[in-house]
C-alpha cells in the first residue's frame, strides 16, 4: 500500500496553521476539485476525497492532536478496535454548500450546487426528495478499569431523533399533505443563467424539498421529526481502553422518508486504577516488599488480573528492580494474545520499631562493612572525582 500524503502538505498549510487557515485552504481546493466542476475526472475526484479526508482530521482538535503526535498510524490506533475509518467519504457538504452558494448567488437556506455546462445536479435532487439515512450519533461512556479488562454489559439510555408519529414523517397535519412547490415545479432547484454556463441553486421557497407544507403537523411543527428515549444493552468486550469506539449499526438517529437509521458510536473512557497503570495491553505495577526480603531474598506475591502470582526475589534485590511476567497482562481486544505485567520492586523501610528491634538493628550495623554497599561506594567515588576535577580547574 502506498504511503499516505501528509495532511498539511495536501492542504498546503503550515503545521501551526490556525483552524481558520485550514478551513480556508480546504475550501479553495474543494472549489477547484469538486466532482461537479470536473465531471468524469477520476484524478480530480480522488484528490477531492484526499483533501476532504485531510480536512476531516485537521479541523477536529482531538484528531489533529493525535495526527501531530503519531501520524497516520496514530489515528488508526487511537480510535478503538476499528481504528480511524479512512474509507469514509469526507465531502463536508455544509462547507461546500456555504462557499459555492455565496459565490454563485445561492440562497434560500442552503448553498447552491455548482453545475458546469448544465451537467450534474441530479444526485443532489434525488437525495433531497428520496429516503435519507439518519445521522450518526456519538455516546461517551465512562467505564471502570475492571470493565475495560474483563468486559461487561451496560444498559444505555439516551434521546434519539425519530420520525414524528403524528404525521409519519411527512410534516403535514392529519388529513392534509405536502403540495408541489410551484416555484421550482417540484425539482427542489432553480436554474439561473443561460448558454453554456448555468448555475443550479437550491429553491429558496421549498428549501430544496420540492414541496411545501401549508398545514403543518402540530406535534412536530412541520419538521416531521420527534424525540424518543432509547434503551439498549451494550456488550463491552474485554481489552478495550480509553478511546475505543464501538459501532452499533442502525442504532443512531432515525432516517427520513423511509430511510435507514444512522449508526451509534459509543466512545469508551476507562477510569484510572490505583494499583495498575496501563500502556497498550501491558500493565505496570509497583510492588512494595519487606526490607529483609529484598536483602536476603525470598518469595513475594505479585497481583495480576488472574490473581496473585508467586515471584522469587534474589538476595540483594535493589530498589527499582524491574521484573517481567509474560502473558499476564490484558487480553488483546482483537484476540491477539495477552500483554505482559512489568513489576517494579520497592523495598519498604520498616517504621515504628520497638526497643528490641532497634537494639537488634544497631547490632546488625556494627557487623557491616563497606563491601556491603557497592552502589553507595560507587556514588562516593564519582562525587570525589567531581571535586578533584573542580580543584584542578581552579589551579589553571
Amino acid at each position: 500500500m502506498a504511503a499516505k500524503t501528509d495532511y498539511y502538505e495536501l492542504l498546503g498549510v503550515r503545521r501551526d496553521a490556525s483552524a481558520g487557515d485550514i478551513k480556508k485552504a480546504y475550501r479553495k481546493l474543494a472549489m477547484k476539485l469538486h466532482p461537479d466542476k470536473n465531471p468524469d475526472d477520476k484524478v480530480a475526484e480522488a484528490k477531492f476525497k484526499e483533501v476532504s479526508e485531510a480536512y476531516e482530521v485537521l479541523s477536529d482538535q482531538n484528531k489533529r492532536s493525535k495526527y501531530d503526535q503519531y501520524g497516520h498510524d496514530g489515528l488508526k490506533s487511537s480510535f478503538g478496535p476499528g481504528g480511524f475509518d479512512f474509507s469514509r467519504d469526507f465531502t463536508h457538504e455544509s462547507d461546500l454548500q456555504d462557499i459555492l452558494g455565496s459565490l454563485f448567488g445561492g440562497g434560500g437556506g442552503g448553498g447552491g450546487i455548482f453545475d458546469m455546462f448544465g451537467g450534474g445536479g441530479g444526485r443532489a435532487r434525488a437525495s433531497r426528495n428520496g429516503p435519507q439515512k439518519g445521522s450518526d450519533m456519538r455516546f461517551d461512556l465512562e467505564i471502570d478499569f475492571e470493565e475495560s479488562v474483563f468486559g461487561s454489559e451496560r444498559d444505555l439510555k439516551f434521546p434519539v431523533g425519530v420520525e414524528c408519529t403524528g404525521c409519519k414523517g411527512s410534516g403535514a397535519a392529519k388529513g392534509s399533505s405536502k403540495e408541489t412547490c410551484k416555484h421550482c415545479g417540484g425539482n427542489g432547484e432553480v436554474i439561473a443563467g443561460g448558454g453554456f454556463f448555468q448555475v443550479r441553486q437550491t429553491c429558496p421557497v421549498c428549501g430544496g424539498a420540492g414541496s411545501v407544507i401549508r398545514n403543518p403537523c402540530k406535534k412536530c411543527g412541520g419538521s416531521g421529526r420527534g424525540k424518543e428515549t432509547k434503551h439498549m444493552s451494550l456488550k463491552i468486550p474485554a481489552g478495550v481502553e480509553t478511546g475505543s469506539r464501538l459501532r452499533l449499526t442502525g442504532k443512531g438517529e432515525g432516517g427520513a422518508r423511509g430511510g435507514p437509521a444512522g449508526d451509534l458510536y459509543v466512545v469508551l473512557h476507562a477510569k484510572q486504577h490505583k494499583l495498575f497503570e496501563r500502556r497498550g495491553d501491558d500493565l505496570f505495577c509497583e510492588v512494595p516488599v519487606p526490607y529483609e526480603t529484598a536483602v536476603l531474598g525470598g518469595q513475594v506475591d505479585v497481583p495480576t488480573i488472574d490473581g496473585f502470582a508467586k515471584v522469587k526475589l534474589s538476595p540483594g534485590t535493589e530498589s527499582g528492580k524491574m521484573l517481567r511476567l509474560r502473558g499476564k497482562g490484558i487480553p488483546n481486544v482483537e484476540g491477539h494474545g495477552r500483554g505482559d505485567i512489568h513489576v517494579r520492586i520497592t523495598p519498604e523501610v520498616p517504621v515504628k520499631l520497638s526497643k528490641a528491634q532497634k537494639v537488634a538493628l544497631a547490632d546488625f550495623v556494627k557487623h557491616q562493612s563497606e563491601a556491603n554497599y557497592p552502589v553507595r561506594n560507587k556514588f562516593k567515588e564519582e562525587a570525589e572525582l567531581f571535586f578533584e576535577r573542580k580543584k584542578s580547574l581552579r589551579k589553571k
